[in-house]
């Protein structure tokens, strides 16, 4: 199979997804295999939704659109052009994913299949729905692609390489047992922004975008801000107060009780609004309803303390901050060139071929 039926497989993929976007699913005419796999994507997506509280339908389309918009050809081809793709020897690459958020396995996913190895999949219990049934879709859309992927619950063998996601404790487990297989091992990473106190309404506004996404649960979203010294947050409050329906949700709502139960037992300072939490804190991880922040006074030394913090970040929301920081509102928007812990992970699987 050539590159280019693989990118072709994808694109249709993506217009496959797209009928998914919107609130409204509509199935339109012209899209490959349509009769086949329509009517069983919607159920798969609402089996997503019944097993996983966290996979609201307006998050389940927002993950949906993200792909629909990232497999174009231009988007595809873009990404690509830089590497000599000729995978002569095709390798199994194994990848367990986390399900924190839908597909958030896909990238990982999508660049074994398009580099031409095979992928031997471990999903999360979490996420086990959405992908079995696209990777069914790619095989009937190019036949070339059948025999090209597995899944499997059971324990991991007979593969080549490896990429996994998790936590710093199961990576602990990873670099151990994957020892001698080439690896991509993630850890946490956790995402910030750094303000000055001159962004507009509309800049926090896309600022909650990147924080209240996903329920806040992406090493994409922001947990943690930088603000300087005597910072008002009235208009931060302000902007992100269209949010507030968010409070509505059973699993967010209990964690938001639970964790302001606990910062006033425990006599902790904060600020809340009735359906979220800001607390001063050093840490990059802020629990789910809760935003960290921390107070700097000067900006150079701020970037001296962050890039000796790398490793714990995953982006950096700010303007005109920082070499490579992402725009207010665009952390759960990543280009496909857009690497997880920056690791190209093309670059690896061209390296094992």
């Amino acid at each position: 199979m050539q590159l280019d039926q693989r990118i072709n497989a994808f694109v249709n993929l993506g217009l496959f997804l797209k009928q998914f976007s919107n609130k409204t699913v509509q199935k339109k005419e012209n899209i490959k295999c349509n009769d086949l796999f329509f009517d069983g994507f919607k159920h798969q997506l609402k089996l997503a939704e019944e097993h996983n509280g966290w996979f609201t339908p307006e998050n389940l389309r927002f993950a949906i659109q993200s792909w629909a918009e990232a497999l174009t050809p231009d988007n595809l081809e873009t990404w690509l052009k830089p590497y000599q793709i000729n995978t002569k020897n095709p390798k199994t690459i194994a990848i367990i994913m986390a399900g924190n958020i839908p597909l958030v396995g896909f990238h990982d996913f999508l660049a074994v299949l398009i580099t031409g190895h095979d992928v031997l999949v471990k999903q999360s219990s979490n996420d086990k729905q959405l992908l079995p049934y696209l990777a069914k879709y790619l095989e009937y859309v190019e036949p070339s692609f059948k025999g090209k992927t597995q899944f499997t619950e059971a324990k991991l063998e007979n593969f080549d390489a490896v990429i996994a996601t998790g936590s710093n404790n199961t990576a602990r487990y990873f670099e151990y047992y994957f020892k001698g297989k080439p690896a991509i091992i993630r850890k946490n990473r956790n995402s910030i922004a750094v303000l000055t106190g001159n962004e507009t309404t509309d800049d926090l506004k896309n600022l909650s975008e990147d924080i209240f996404r996903y329920y806040g649960l992406g090493c994409r979203n922001v947990s943690k801000i930088y603000v300087p010294e005597n910072y008002d947050f009235k208009t931060f409050f302000e902007a992100i107060y269209h949010w507030h329906p968010i409070i509505e949700q059973a699993k967010y709502a209990n964690n938001y009780d639970y964790n302001k139960a606990v910062y006033l037992m425990s006599e902790f300072d904060m600020l809340e609004n009735g359906f979220f939490m800001i607390k001063e804190d050093e840490s990059y991880a802020s629990p789910i309803a809760t935003l960290f922040y921390e107070y700097y006074k000067d900006a150079n030394t701020l970037k001296e303390k962050l890039e000796t913090e790398k490793d714990q970040i995953q982006c950096i929301v700010s303007h005109n901050f920082t070499d490579n920081e992402i725009p207010f509102g665009h952390t759960q928007k990543p280009n496909l060139w857009d690497y997880a812990d920056s690791v190209d992970s093309v670059e690896f699987l061209l390296a094992i071929s």
